[in-house]
C-alpha cells in the first residue's frame, strides 16, 4: 500500500453530486479530495437539471409542486433538502457554468417553470434548468421544426423523431444532412469535434440550408461542439437565419461531457483534488467515525485519511448499492445501513416492467442532515440518499445538485468554517 493521504474531507464518487459537494468544500476553504473508480451519469445523461418533472403527473411548475410532493413522500430527499435549497444550489451551478471553461456556455431557468424538450424519440419531456443551445426546443415556443439526422449518427433517426413530434401537436418534418467524417468519429463525441472547427461548421451550414423551408426552426442531435458549443450554436443560428436547438441524444452525451468539465473545472479552481481510476475497496473506523478508505487501482492500494467524507457514489445503477445472488442488499462502499427495502416475505419485484419496483426507494440510511447513520462523520448525496425514483420523478440531477451543495455546507459549519464560506 502506498503511503497514506490525509485531507479535511474525501468525497466518494465523481457524479453531480460529488463534484458540486467537492467544488463548494474546496471554495468554503477545506482540503478536498475526490476519488471515484470512473466519471458518474453525467456522460451518460443528457445534461439537463431535472428537478420535478413528474409528480405523478406532469408538472408545470417544481417550486410549486414541491410542497404537496413532499407531503405524500416525507422520505424524499427534497423533504430533507427543501425548495429553498434546490434553488440556491441551482443559482450556484448557474453561475459555475458561465464562469466555466466553456466560453459563452449558459444554462437558463429555474424553480419556477419547467421547459418542455423533444427527446430523441420525440416525446416530451420536462426539465428545469437547461443549456441555452436547447432553449428553442422548448415545446411552449417552438412551431414548425425541422429535424436534422444524419447516416453518420446510427443512434439519431430524425424521420422517427418528427413524426412522434407530429403526434404530439408539433408540425416538424426532418431531412437528412450529408456529413462524412472518419470512422473513429461516427458517434456524438466525434461530430462535436467537428463542429468546433468554423470552416467545417460553415460548409454542413452551406448545405443544409438548401433541405430548409422559410419558417422553420431547426433541432439537430446534441453535438454542436464540445470545447466552444456557443460559438458553434450561435454561428449556426446566424448563418441558417433561424433559431437552432439540441436533442439530447443516446450515449456518449455531449452536453454531459460539457456539464462534467464544467464541474471538475470549478473543483480544480477552488484548490480540489480530483483523482479517477480508484474503487473504494475498505475503509478503517473508529467506534462510530470512518477514518480512512483505501482504493485500489493498478494493482495496489491507497489510503485516503479525512476528518469528514462525503459520500456520492450512487445507487444501484452505479453498483454502490448491490443485491447479491443471495438476495442480500448492501451497500458496497462503506457497508453503511439501508433504508427503504421492502419487509421480510414481501416482493422486491412486481411484474410490471414500468411499475415502480419495491426496491426502488432503497438508499443508505440517513438523518435529517444527510448524515449516515452509525457514521458520524460521513454526509450521504445524490443517488446514495433513499426515498427517490429519479427516472420515474425527473428529479435526478436537482437531487444530486441540491443534496451536494447542502452535504458541503453542512460539512463546513460542523468544521467550523466561516457562515456562508460555500455560498
Amino acid at each position: 500500500m502506498r503511503g497514506e493521504l490525509h485531507y479535511d474531507v474525501v468525497v466518494i464518487g465523481a457524479g453531480t453530486a460529488g463534484l458540486v459537494a467537492g467544488a463548494r468544500l474546496a471554495e468554503g476553504g477545506a482540503r478536498v479530495c475526490v476519488v471515484a473508480k470512473g466519471v458518474g451519469s453525467t456522460h451518460l445523461a443528457p445534461g439537463t437539471i431535472d428537478v420535478l418533472g413528474y409528480a405523478p403527473d406532469r408538472v408545470v411548475s417544481p417550486s410549486g409542486a414541491m410542497e404537496e410532493f413532499v407531503v405524500r413522500h416525507p422520505d424524499h430527499p427534497y423533504a430533507r433538502l427543501g425548495v429553498d435549497a434546490v434553488a440556491e444550489a441551482v443559482r450556484w451551478f448557474e453561475a459555475r457554468v458561465e464562469a466555466g471553461p466553456v466560453p459563452g456556455y449558459r444554462y437558463l431557468g429555474d424553480l419556477d417553470r419547467n421547459y418542455l424538450l423533444p427527446t430523441a424519440l420525440g416525446a416530451l419531456r420536462p426539465s428545469a434548468v437547461i443549456p441555452e443551445t436547447m432553449t428553442a426546443g422548448d415545446s411552449v415556443v417552438m412551431d414548425r421544426v425541422c429535424v436534422v439526422g444524419t447516416r453518420t449518427l446510427r443512434d439519431f433517426h430524425a424521420a422517427l423523431c418528427a413524426t412522434n413530434l407530429n403526434r404530439v401537436g408539433i408540425p416538424a418534418r426532418s431531412v437528412e444532412a450529408d456529413i462524412e467524417v472518419d470512422r473513429a468519429d461516427q458517434n456524438s463525441l466525434g461530430l462535436a469535434r467537428r463542429f468546433d472547427d468554423p470552416s467545417w461548421r460553415a460548409a454542413f451550414a452551406g448545405r443544409l440550408a438548401l433541405k430548409l423551408q422559410a419558417d422553420e426552426r431547426v433541432g439537430l442531435p446534441a453535438v454542436l461542439g464540445i470545447r466552444d458549443p456557443h460559438s458553434a450554436w450561435s454561428d449556426l443560428e446566424h448563418r441558417l437565419g433561424r433559431s437552432v436547438f439540441e436533442i439530447p441524444t443516446l450515449p456518449p452525451s455531449v452536453p454531459g461531457m460539457r456539464l462534467y468539465e464544467i464541474l471538475r473545472s470549478a473543483l480544480r479552481a477552488a484548490g480540489g483534488r480530483l483523482v479517477l481510476g480508484g474503487e473504494v475497496v475498505s475503509a478503517d473506523r473508529e467506534g462510530s467515525r470512518v477514518t480512512a478508505v483505501s482504493t485500489h487501482a493498478a494493482g495496489h492500494n491507497s489510503r485516503w485519511a479525512a476528518e469528514w467524507f462525503v459520500l456520492a457514489a450512487g445507487g444501484f445503477n452505479s453498483g454502490a448499492i448491490e443485491l447479491d445472488s443471495h438476495w442480500a442488499t448492501q451497500d458496497r462502499v462503506l457497508g453503511l445501513p439501508l433504508r427503504g427495502l421492502p419487509a421480510p416475505g414481501e416482493p422486491r419485484f412486481v411484474g410490471d416492467y414500468l411499475a415502480e419496483q419495491p426496491m426502488s426507494r432503497v438508499g443508505v440510511a440517513v438523518d435529517a442532515e444527510l448524515r449516515a447513520e452509525g457514521a458520524d462523520n460521513v454526509l450521504v448525496a445524490g443517488a446514495a440518499l433513499p426515498g427517490a425514483v429519479p427516472w420515474r420523478e425527473g428529479s435526478g440531477e436537482g437531487i444530486a445538485l441540491a443534496s451536494g451543495s447542502r452535504a458541503a455546507q453542512l460539512v463546513l459549519a460542523r468544521s467550523g468554517a466561516p457562515a456562508g464560506a460555500a455560498a
